[in-house]
């Protein structure tokens, strides 16, 4: 598994330098447009980590292109391609919920978290708005400097341009449906 890991992560990554070599952008102006370290976007473009969906949203924005680019499912069978696409990091996974949404303003996906655990980098926004639904565990979502803390059944919608954080807080995996809208 952590073979398939290596190359997804490694893949979005060539996907990312590859629009961005092709549109003759560079590294700086990603970074002032996304808020991101060169540093961050060159570990990302090398497959050295994954970003989370709310970063590839906001890359996809600055190099003008759609985010299903980076969203898409890379297997060759319809089978496949139907089923619904799940990319991992070290701690936490998400699951499309919204196939063939690319080109849509409204994004959903099932967000796992790992017990203890946060999302790896930095904090990430992205234009628009997002609203969050625990379906288990406890999570911590902070939105600029206001801490949420929300439970099983708990929700919360914010403004995604805000600079924004996730982390499980309980001692269990923590499941969300998080729901994006990008104008």
């Amino acid at each position: 598994m952590a073979k398939k890991k290596e190359e997804s992560t490694d893949q979005v990554g060539k996907k990312i330098h590859k629009v961005r070599e092709e549109k003759k952008v560079s590294l700086e102006r990603i970074a002032n447009e996304t808020g991101f370290s060169t540093d961050y976007l060159k570990k990302i473009e090398a497959g050295k980590v994954f970003p989370p969906v709310g970063a590839l949203l906001q890359i996809a924005k600055a190099l003008e292109i759609d985010s299903g680019y980076f969203l898409r499912e890379q297997e060759s069978t319809l089978r496949r391609r139907v089923k619904a696409y799940t990319k991992r990091t070290e701690d936490y996974a998400y699951d499309t919920l919204t196939p063939g949404a690319e080109n849509k303003h409204l994004k959903a996906f099932k967000v796992t978290v790992e017990a203890l655990q946060d999302h790896k980098g930095v904090g990430y926004h992205h234009e628009g708005e997002e609203f969050v639904y625990v379906l288990q565990g406890k999570v911590e979502v902070v939105v600029g400097d206001h801490v949420n803390t929300l439970s099983e059944g708990d929700s919360l919608h914010f403004n995604s341009g805000i600079t924004h954080t996730l982390k499980n807080v309980g001692e269990i995996k923590a499941e969300l449906i998080v729901v994006i809208y990008g104008p």
